[in-house]
């Protein structure tokens, strides 16, 4: 089953985009499929993955609690954000310690609320689909255990998101959609982690542990999103004929956004997540895994758009 302990790795969303967690609930997907790419590219020059989320943000929380669309009183109630996000990663291994994984996404996004405006109920409504912000993400081996029935490597992550995506998406009546909601911050982020991950040869088993920091270095046209960090653990087994069965825990602190056209007041939020999955080896080059994910605990600043389910569906290759 080694290739089924490699090939999922190879999937290098380790650079898949961060989550955005603002009151309309623009937002990718938690789950971590990039977190053994490390080692899978000391074995392939290249690796390849192409994933797909889904993701429908449609329940308010106001703090940790669950509550309806226009319980708490708001100059706008929030109602859904439909996600689907289709995203590409390219990894590359320099076989020195060093690798470089480039990745971008196209989003989908469907927004929906009301305008609450003297008394008036006016629903507002946007729809897109663009690039959102591409990130080049380098990655070095600090250390790695021989031992062949416990082998283990840790390592540091180090990068940039640019400012490539759209920031000034607009709907049909001309009205530009807030920016937590657009594909593309408009800033320059540099991005920082380290992990550290190990095969039990004996188990035909494998767990990791992984942490990334994300932080905004400018401002542009009066938004800042605000810094995050991401901490995720998991394993993974192997089983007869090709599968594999997965498990993760996802969290995620994400502080407020700043500036005129942000909403720190309902921005922001501490986030647990998990994130079962199953994978299954289409050759010893190739293959498919998707991930289930739901929330343990959401606490949320001001009333926000979250989901109570989301799908991850992926193809990855190494060469």
């Amino acid at each position: 089953m080694k290739t089924t302990h490699t090939l999922l790795a190879a999937a290098l969303a380790a650079l898949a985009p961060s989550i955005a967690l603002a009151s309309c609930g623009a937002s990718f997907c938690a789950v971590n499929t990039n977190w053994t790419a490390e080692s899978a590219l000391t074995e392939a020059s290249d690796a390849f993955d192409l994933r797909y989320e889904y993701m429908n943000q449609d329940q308010p929380m106001s703090g940790s609690d669950k509550v309806s669309v226009g319980q708490v009183p708001s100059h706008h109630d929030e109602v859904s954000t439909q996600n689907r996000n289709v995203v590409l990663s390219y990894g590359h291994n320099f076989g020195n310690g060093f690798g470089l994984t480039v990745s971008a996404a196209a989003v989908q996004r469907e927004h929906f609320h009301i305008h609450n405006h003297h008394g008036a109920k006016i629903g507002d409504s946007w729809k897109f689909t663009a690039l959102n912000d591409a990130r080049i993400i380098g990655r070095y081996q600090l250390t790695g255990v021989a031992d062949p029935l416990k082998p283990a490597s840790a390592g540091i992550t180090f990068g940039v998101k640019l400012p490539t995506g759209k920031y000034d998406e607009s709907n049909a009546q001309g009205a530009r959609a807030e920016r937590s909601m657009q594909p593309g911050s408009g800033t320059m982020d540099l991005i920082a982690g380290s992990y550290y991950h190990q095969k039990l040869t004996a188990l035909d088993a494998s767990w990791f542990a992984q942490a990334q920091y994300q932080h905004a270095i400018n401002t542009r046209e009066n938004f800042r999103p605000g810094a995050q960090l991401g901490v995720d653990v998991g394993v993974r087994k192997g089983l007869a004929g090709g599968l594999g069965i997965q498990g993760q825990l996802n969290y995620v602190h994400k502080c407020a956004d700043s500036g005129s056209e942000a909403e720190p007041a309902s921005s922001g939020g501490r986030f647990l997540y998990a994130s079962p999955g199953l994978s299954y080896a289409l050759s010893k080059s190739t293959q498919l895994y998707a991930f289930y994910q739901v929330p343990l605990h959401r606490h949320v600043t001001g009333v926000q758009l979250t989901a109570n389910r989301a799908l991850v569906i992926g193809l990855s290759a190494r060469l």
